[in-house]
């Protein structure tokens, strides 16, 4: 069976988001049909319907079954392939962004264990046709988002229940979470990294740590990428000046915010505007 993929075309605004989907598809595989060895260069979740195959990773092969899926890491090694008895048909859904690393995780999904098994009553048999029909319609890529989030929540819901945190403990994610809204509450301010960390009662230079482990980037690379990200959804208002814009993600001089902006956009502010 030929492989039945979508590629979605992204608007500017999805470029830096949070997560975005970037295609799906759905594949009938013929016996012994592979894939690999390689690399892939995004998130890609796979979801088995019926049939079997096996999957390799950490040089293991692991055979899986209906129920049962693989999520490919970027710039990981992996191999998979249709058992030749009874293949396997999968469908996938491939994505990026800042947080898709640390919603994996917390389905428990790593580089390292790649495999999981679905929860009775989730949509990871239905997200391919779902995403098909709402692609074509008004808002199809928000839908499609939506559906995204709807497979990662699922993902987490089916996976095993995590080891107790004692109130003396708090679990790293708690302070990732606490420091996202704080971020999200207070970006529009003066906020430093010694704020943010002093909010969560941590060392700034381990909470900088925790976020490069959750998003591949640092805690003062996190803010500027959240402010710059917000600054491009308030240009698209033309009622905002550049200057309200700049203040209005925490920058008091525009012309620090216009050169941050074009670091990190590839455009000046007024030329973003522009574009349009």
């Amino acid at each position: 069976m030929p492989i039945n993929e979508v590629h979605l075309t992204l608007q500017d605004s999805q470029e830096k988001m949070e997560l975005r989907m970037d295609f799906f598809g759905l594949q009938e595989c013929e016996p012994g049909h592979s894939w690999g060895p390689g690399l892939r260069d995004a998130f890609i979740l796979h979801y088995i319907h019926k049939g079997h195959g096996s999957f390799r990773y950490e040089d293991q092969w692991t055979r899986l079954e209906p129920g049962q899926g693989f999520v490919i890491f970027p710039d990981e090694r992996i191999h998979y392939t249709a058992d030749e008895e009874d293949p396997w048909t999968y469908s996938w859904i491939g994505f990026r962004g800042i947080y898709a690393k640390s919603l994996l995780q917390r389905g428990s999904c790593t580089p390292e264990h790649p495999i999981y098994s679905a929860a009775p009553e989730t949509c990871f048999s239905s997200f391919y046709n779902d995403l098909i029909h709402v692609r074509h319609h008004a808002g199809g890529d928000i839908h499609s988002l939506g559906i995204l989030y709807k497979v990662l929540g699922d993902l987490i819901r089916s996976a095993p229940a995590p080891a107790a945190y004692t109130k003396s403990s708090p679990s790293r994610d708690s302070y990732i979470r606490k420091s996202l809204r704080f971020i999200e509450n207070g970006y529009s301010q003066k906020m430093t990294i010694q704020d943010i960390a002093e909010a969560v009662g941590l060392d700034r230079t381990y909470l900088s740590g925790l976020f490069k482990e959750h998003f591949g980037v640092s805690l003062q690379s996190y803010l500027l990428e959240y402010r710059m990200r917000r600054a491009a959804e308030l240009l698209r208002n033309p009622e905002l000046s550049i200057s309200d814009v700049a203040h209005s993600v925490g920058y008091n001089d525009a012309f620090l915010f216009s050169k941050m902006f074009k670091k990190n956009q590839g455009h000046s502010p007024r030329h973003y505007r522009q574009l349009l």
